[in-house]
């Protein structure tokens, strides 16, 4: 029996407790209090710290590379958090006798032995891509599989190693071996490759052998690195185009200064206020720098374009409410652009038409969901809209709901002012997080 905890720091647990029954065979040789214990070797532990469940596993490997039956019972404090797990551990005995030319191989190496027709016989380990290698108390190997055969040949160019002391040849195992703990997992970088080594020392009758399981990382560090580069490269793009986006919208604000009538000066202004709402989107994405998905979002944007406009056309005495019962919508980046421009023109809109000759009044932006469709409400409570007349506004809207968002735009019956409604689909492309 023992009792286990979680590293502070580490993703690691340590052992806290141990007890052996008084009249039966111990399990372990030695004491493993204070010894780490890690989540590749023994699952069922952390499993039971993360469900707070009890878990079971029939074939686990000891601190000693022994194969025993273990059971795990989470201890929960009054906050009802997994503080401990208690472990209960019974061996597991053999239930089919050994070859004799096999005799010499670790029982954790050949648990399941076939034997069709007397051929010869698969070992497991042939078929994975980790390199095993097991070698004896004086280092040398005496086992490998075909993957650990080609990793051993790359480093060290030798043709046999059959009897090598291993870490005289591959110096960076040295560490692995020097450590006094039975189960050991350490990630070793050279000047070209990147591996995680995993150690498990397995005691026989005689003697003492140690069990190096072995992955590369290299080719995962290549591609970590090269997106990480893309990332880069990407951010770089957004900070660019938000750039370029401030700068337009600079010459466009210069152009103004001159004397202009009024009809062009809100022209000028309508398409200052599109460049900006394409701009918020890329200032959003570039706020989160852990962003690599570039999704935006949707709630954030809306609020902050129409706070914005709110602003640039000195409409302190109109209300912009924006509704979302809590509800967390995100879109990829082109996505985002297209719902931007469509609030732009709607508050656009809105702040032009629905409250001429009135001091006061209020503008909506709902959304929600129902099924797997996004809707989107925008609604005033103004003048009212006689006639739905094509616009360039209305033709820039048409089109983004339609093309770019496989969606629908209608304009809804209302006693009281206008009341506009967009609906599209959730997709890859458009989700809800707390759905």
């Amino acid at each position: 029996m023992f009792i286990d905890c979680l590293m502070e720091n580490l993703p690691h647990a340590i052992v806290v407790a141990e007890a052996f029954p008084a009249k039966e065979n111990r399990v372990y040789e030695k004491s493993v209090i204070g010894k780490f214990v890690f989540e590749s070797f023994e699952p069922a532990v952390f499993l039971a710290f993360k469900t707070k469940e009890k878990s079971s596993i029939s074939r686990a490997i000891t601190q000693e590379g022994l194969t025993v039956e273990q059971h795990v019972i989470p201890i929960l404090n009054d906050e009802q958090r997994a503080i401990a797990v208690l472990i209960q551990e019974k061996p597991v005995e053999r239930a089919t006798s050994i070859k004799e030319d096999l005799q010499q191989m670790p029982f954790a190496l050949i648990e399941h032995v076939v034997e069709p027709n007397l051929q010869p016989i698969p070992i497991v380990s042939d078929l994975l891509v980790e390199s095993i290698i097991l070698t004896n108390q004086d280092k040398k190997v005496v086992y490998s599989n075909p993957a650990g055969s080609r990793f051993i040949k790359e480093l060290t160019g030798l043709e046999r190693f059959d009897h090598i002391v291993l870490d005289e040849v591959l110096p960076f195992l040295k560490e692995i071996y020097d450590k006094g703990d039975d189960v050991f997992v350490l990630e070793i970088t050279t000047e070209r490759q990147s591996f995680i080594v995993k150690k498990i020392t397995i005691r026989g009758q005689h003697d003492k052998m140690t069990l190096l399981i072995i992955q590369d990382l290299t080719e995962l560090k290549l591609k970590d690195n090269e997106l990480m580069m893309k990332t880069f490269a990407i951010r770089e793009i957004h900070h660019r185009v938000k750039n370029n986006l401030q700068t337009v919208t600079s010459l466009l604000r210069l152009q103004m200064r001159n004397d202009l009538s009024a009809a062009n000066a809100s022209a000028f202004q309508e398409a200052l206020n599109r460049i900006y709402s394409i701009s918020s989107v890329y200032e959003l994405i570039l706020e989160n720098e852990d962003n690599a998905e570039e999704k935006v979002d949707v709630i954030a944007l809306a609020k902050k374009i129409g706070h914005k406009m709110m602003e640039t056309a000195h409409a302190a005495t109109i209300q912009l409410i924006v509704q979302h019962d809590d509800m967390q919508l995100f879109c990829h980046a082109k996505k985002a652009v297209s719902l931007a421009l469509i609030v732009c023109e709607l508050l656009q809109n809105a702040i032009k038409y629905a409250f001429v000759d009135r001091e006061e009044g209020c503008i909506t932006i709902q959304f929600g969901h129902d099924m797997d469709m996004v809707v989107l409400h925008v609604a005033d409570n103004g003048v009212g809209m006689q006639d739905a007349t094509a616009s360039f506004g209305m033709e820039i809207i048409t089109r983004l709901v339609e093309y770019d968002l496989t969606g629908t735009f209608s304009i809804i019956p209302s006693e009281q002012g206008t009341h506009t409604q967009i609906q599209f689909p959730i997709s890859e492309e458009v989700f809800i997080l707390n759905d």
